[in-house]
């Protein structure tokens, strides 16, 4: 058997990551106001969109 590739992209470790550190900030809005919550999390997701078109793609041959 060959070696095997392992699928090295980083975009979605990047967007789901975005996505954690927007709810875990949005915790500490969660008591105050329930948009800010959803606001929050929507802003991870843009921030690890643009993190991810950030990072290169690898596959250097």
């Amino acid at each position: 058997m060959g070696k095997t590739e392992m699928n090295d992209d980083k975009g979605s470790l990047a967007i789901g990551g975005g996505v954690m550190m927007g709810i875990g900030v949005g915790f500490f809005f969660l008591r105050e106001n329930t948009l800010a919550f959803i606001g929050c999390i929507i802003a991870g997701i843009g921030f690890g969109l643009m993190v991810s078109s950030i990072i290169p793609r690898g596959k250097k041959e």
